[in-house]
C-alpha cells in the first residue's frame, strides 16, 4: 500500500482519548470533529516536564533523507518502548503539497493522522495567517488612498502580500490600476512574518505585541509601524484560534502537535513556541523538527527559538546512504547500485552537521534511515564511521516498521539524553549584525567571506538604526548546499556569501538576509503534484502521497 492507503485503512483514535494519554481533558481542548483538537494555553500554567529532542538532516536532496517520517517514527518507538512521548511538528503548505510534495506528514508506517486533513486545510492556521497579512496589506493602501496622514512614503513599504500557494507569477506586480499605483509583489504564508510571530509568540497578548511592532514603511517622522495603522487589534482576533496549537495522532496512536509553518530556506523552520512549551509539560519526551538540513532548521532552532527558554538535550541527524552517495558525485538513476567511494566521499556532508551540532555543546546521533535497496556493506560502513567519529548511530526502519524499526534508535537516543549538556547558542546577540553573520558563515556554512550588493548594505544600514543590531540573525538560503548555491554538495569550502536583500521583521524578532538567488515566493515544477490529485466519486481524496 501507499502512504495514502495506509493511513486511510488506520484506525484513528477518538481525539479525546489521544489528549488523555497527556492529561488533557474535556475542558482543555476546542475539537475541530472526532480526530483533531485545538488545547487550550491555560495548560501553560503546568510545570515543565520533559526533555526535548530536536530532529534534523543533513543536507536535502532528491534521493531522500526521511527526517519527518524520522521524528514521527521515533516518537512511535519511544512510545513502544513505554515513554511519555509527544511531537510538536509543523503543518504542511499547500504550496509543496501541491507542488513538488504531494503531502508532508511522513510516510509508510510513521505517519501522522488524519493524513488528508492535515495535508489540505486542517484547522484554518495557514487561511487565518494569510487574512492577517493581507488585511494590513490593505490598510496600507487605504491608508495611501485616502489622506496618508502618516505621511507613509509609498517608496518605502516593504510589506508585500501572501498566498499559501507556489506562484511564480506573482512574485513581482503592480497594484492600484486606475488609483494609487506601485510595485509589490506576493511571497508565499510560510514566508510571512505573520506566521513567524505566530510561531514565535508566547500568549495572545505577546502576539497582539508582536503584530504591532511589523515595520511597513518609513516617513519623514520615522518608521511606520502596524500599530500606527490600527491594525495590530484586528490581526490579533484573526488570529485569536490560529494561535491555540492542534492535536492529532500518529499512526500508533501517539499525541502529536502540529503547529506553525514556517519552511526552513525562507523563515525559521520550526513547530510553534507554545505547541512545544505545551508538549513539555505534559510529556516526558518531546521529539520536535526542523526544516531541511541542520545549516537551516536546526541553527535557527538553537539560535533565534531556543533565546525563547528551550533547551534541546539531544539533536538527531538524519541521513540515508543514497542521499549521502548523491552529495559523493553518484548519479540519481545510480544510487541503488553499491559504490563504497561516493558514499565516503558523501559523508563530508553528514561530518560536518556533526561538527556543526557538537558546536552547540549537543550530544548528537545520527538516524541512518534505510531504503529498501540499500546495500548492506554501506549501511554497515557508514555505522561504523559515525561511531569512529563519536556520534551515536543507528538505522533506523520506521518507514516500513513503524515503532518497531525505530527502537534501536529510541534506545541510542534514550542514552544520549542522560549525556552532559552544554547547550548554548552559537552567537551572542550584542554583536553588531555584520560579525553575527560572519561568525554565522564561517563556522556553519564554511564560507570564507560575506559580500553585500549595496542594497543590502543600505537596507542594513537602516535596520541597524531601528535596533536590529539587537536581533538574532534568519538567513535565507538555498536548503540543498551549505553555501549559497545548490550546485555545491558535499562539504563546500573556500566559497564567498553573497547577500543581496535584508528584510526585518521586528514583531517576529529577527533579522532576514536573502543570500544567493534563494525566492521568497517558490514555483511550481514542470508536473505539480495537483495534477495527480483527485476527488473521487466516494468522497476518497488520491495523489496525497
Amino acid at each position: 500500500m501507499d502512504d495514502l492507503e495506509i493511513a486511510q485503512n488506520a484506525r484513528l483514535l477518538p481525539i479525546g482519548e489521544v489528549a488523555a494519554k497527556l492529561g488533557l481533558g474535556e475542558e482543555d481542548l476546542e475539537c475541530y470533529g472526532k480526530y483533531k483538537a485545538k488545547v487550550h494555553l491555560d495548560v501553560l500554567a503546568r510545570p515543565q516536564r520533559g526533555k526535548l529532542i530536536y530532529v534534523t538532516a543533513i543536507n536535502p536532496t532528491s534521493a531522500g533523507e526521511g527526517k519527518t517520517c524520522t521524528a514521527i517514527g521515533l516518537t512511535e518507538a519511544l512510545g513502544r518502548l513505554g515513554k511519555n512521548v509527544t511531537c510538536s511538528l509543523r503543518e504542511p503548505s499547500l504550496g509543496p503539497t501541491f507542488g513538488m510534495k504531494g503531502g508532508a506528514t511522513g510516510g509508510g508506517r510513521a505517519q501522522i493522522l488524519p493524513m488528508e486533513e492535515i495535508n489540505l486545510h486542517f484547522t484554518g492556521d495557514l487561511h487565518a495567517v494569510a487574512a492577517a497579512h493581507n488585511l494590513l496589506a490593505a490598510l496600507v493602501d487605504n491608508h495611501l488612498y485616502h489622506d496618508n496622514s502618516l505621511g507613509l512614503d509609498p517608496r518605502t513599504i516593504t510589506w508585500r502580500r501572501v498566498m499559501d500557494m507556489n506562484d511564480r507569477s506573482l512574485r513581482d506586480i503592480v497594484t492600484g490600476i486606475g488609483g494609487f499605483v506601485r510595485e509589490t509583489g506576493f511571497d508565499i504564508t510560510a514566508a510571512s512574518e505573520v506566521m513567524a510571530i505566530l510561531c514565535r509568540a508566547q500568549s495572545k497578548a505577546d502576539l497582539k505585541a508582536r503584530l504591532g511592532r511589523i515595520l511597513v514603511g518609513s516617513s519623514s517622522r520615522g518608521p511606520v509601524r502596524a500599530r500606527d495603522l490600527g491594525a495590530d487589534g484586528a490581526m490579533a482576533a484573526l488570529l485569536a484560534d490560529a494561535i491555540l496549537p492542534n492535536l492529532v495522532q500518529t499512526l500508533e496512536g501517539q499525541p502529536a502537535f502540529v503547529h506553525g509553518g514556517p519552511f526552513a530556506n525562507i523563515a525559521h523552520g520550526n513547530s510553534s513556541v507554545l505547541a512545544t512549551k505545551l508538549g513539555l509539560r505534559l510529556a516526558d519526551y518531546v521529539v520536535t523538527e526542523g526544516g531541511f538540513g541542520a545549516d537551516l532548521g536546526a541553527e535557527k532552532f538553537f539560535d533565534i527559538i531556543c533565546r525563547d527558554e528551550l533547551k534541546p538535550v539531544v539533536a538527531v541527524i538524519v541521513a540515508s546512504v543514497r542521499a549521502l552517495k548523491l552529495h559523493g558525485g553518484a548519479q540519481k538513476a545510480a544510487l541503488a547500485e553499491p559504490d563504497l567511494e561516493a558514499l565516503k566521499l558523501g559523508a563530508a556532508n553528514l561530518d560536518r552537521h556533526l561538527e556543526n551540532i557538537a558546536k552547540y555543546g549537543l550530544p548528537a546521533v545520527v538516524a541512518i534511515n534505510r531504503f529498501p535497496a540499500d546495500d548492506g556493506r554501506e549501511l554497515a560502513w557508514l555505522l561504523a564511521h559515525c561511531q569512529s567519529l563519536g556520534a551515536r548511530a543507528a538505522v533506523s526502519q520506521v518507514v516500513s516498521g513503524g515503532g518497531a524499526g525505530g527502537e534501536e534508535l529510541a534506545r541510542e537516543v534514550l542514552a544520549a539524553c542522560e549525556e552532559p549538556n552544554r547547550f548554548r547558542p552559537l552567537y551572542p546577540l550584542e554583536l553588531p549584525l555584520e560579525e553575527k553573520l560572519e561568525i554565522l558563515a564561517r563556522e556553519i556554512y564554511r564560507a570564507e567571506e560575506v559580500k553585500y550588493t549595496k542594497q543590502a548594505s543600505s537596507q542594513l544600514a537602516r535596520w541597524k538604526e531601528l535596533g536590529g543590531d539587537s536581533l538574532p540573525l534568519c538567513v535565507a538560503k538555498t536548503q540543498y548546499s551549505f553555501s549559497d548555491n545548490p550546485k555545491l554538495l558535499g562539504a563546500p569550502v573556500g566559497w564567498t556569501l553573497t547577500v543581496r536583500e535584508v528584510r526585518a521583521a521586528l514583531g517576529a524578532g529577527f533579522i532576514i538576509p536573502l543570500t544567493g538567488e534563494i525566492m521568497t515566493m517558490p514555483g511550481l515544477p514542470k508536473r505539480p503534484a495537483a495534477q495527480r490529485i483527485d476527488l473521487l466519486p466516494d468522497g476518497r481524496i488520491t495523489g496525497l502521497a
